[in-house]
């Protein structure tokens, strides 16, 4: 290894001990508090549109589900029991906090009809489609 290549290495690691030794009570983008994303799976069957979310730790209470037109979004709040102070952790990789995720649905579907079940840390969330014969075309004339 280089000189040059050291003293980088050597640069890289003091930004890094720095970065991780910040006692200013602000996360790495300069803002006290920010909403976390939710990870999502979604597919459809021929029946259904499916999300599915790993959501362990949040209650049924604590989750809002909206479906409007093409738009599903989920929020919620995952809740820390115990709060512990900034400085007494060594990792702290969980969210804890406000989420919210929008996913745009790939179909029309039948929002009424709308099912959510939490199971095991697992949000499911089962959409209808609109079935195919209840589609109206329309054929256009020349006028």
């Amino acid at each position: 290894m280089s000189r040059k290549d050291k003293d980088e290495s050597k640069e890289e690691e003091i930004l890094a001990d720095e970065f991780l030794d910040d006692k200013s009570g602000e996360d790495w983008a300069g803002e006290d508090e920010f909403e976390g994303q939710l990870a999502v799976d979604v597919y459809q069957t021929k029946e259904k549109v499916v999300i599915k979310a790993p959501i362990a730790g949040v209650t049924p209470e604590d989750l809002d589900i909206a479906i409007s037109e093409d738009v599903v979004t989920i929020r919620g709040d995952r809740k820390e029991e115990k709060v512990i102070e900034k400085d007494n952790y060594y990792v702290q990789e969980c969210f804890w906090g406000s989420f919210s995720r929008s996913v745009i649905l790939p179909t029309s579907t039948v929002a009424e009809k709308a099912q959510a079940m939490l199971k095991n840390g697992v949000l499911t969330i089962e959409i209808p489609k609109v079935a195919q014969d209840k589609v109206k075309k329309i054929t256009v004339k020349a006028a």
